[in-house]
């Protein structure tokens, strides 16, 4: 069990039938009145995000969320296949279940896919990517004191600012939980 005064970000609890993840929260002690605590919570099997509040004592039980590596294999257009790397056996899953994951893996990456009771709810990518450059604007030679940014298309398609002296072709390693440029390999 876990009660509403202890909640943290990424804890996962039942409540109401449905299993909810906390994305934010804030302990709320007003002037007048009993504390409470303010939290915006997703439901992981439909993606919806609400935001309530609770009183500090409300208990819920914790859901045990199960976690497992797999290796992205490809897609048909409607389903996007997932093997397990011990098994061998093949998971498809649906577009919206991947589709945050997709910009940072490409086919053979492995990812983390998240489980509840048994039925794949997320996938998440590692923390760390390598991805090539393919289109931005050229460098301009010497203008890198600046530190200015530039749009780059990467070969999954996601678009994200990099310093100027990234060109097309380049190698480049990006933190997939906030989508921000690192370095150059």
């Amino acid at each position: 069990m876990i009660t509403a005064g202890n909640f943290r970000k990424g804890n996962t609890f039942e409540m109401d039938g449905e299993v909810y993840q906390i994305i934010d929260f804030q302990h709320v002690k007003p002037g007048k009145g009993a504390a409470f605590v303010r939290a915006k919570i997703k439901n992981v099997m439909t993606g919806v995000i609400k935001e309530t509040t609770f009183n500090p004592t409300d208990r819920f039980p914790q859901a045990r969320i199960e976690t497992k590596e797999m290796q992205y294999l490809y897609n048909d257009g409607q389903l996007y296949y997932f093997m397990d790397n011990e098994t061998y056996e093949q998971l498809p899953l649906e577009k919206e279940q991947v589709e945050d994951a997709l910009l940072y893996i490409k086919e053979n990456d492995n990812a983390i896919i998240r489980f509840y009771q048994g039925k794949a709810f997320q996938v998440v990518p590692p923390n760390f990517v390598e991805l090539v450059v393919t289109h931005t604007e050229p460098g301009v030679k010497g203008d890198t004191a600046t530190g200015a940014t530039k749009p780059a298309t990467l070969e999954t398609g996601l678009v994200i600012n990099v310093p100027l002296f990234i060109n097309e072709g380049d190698k480049i390693r990006i933190d997939t939980r906030t989508g921000e440029y690192l370095s150059r390999v």
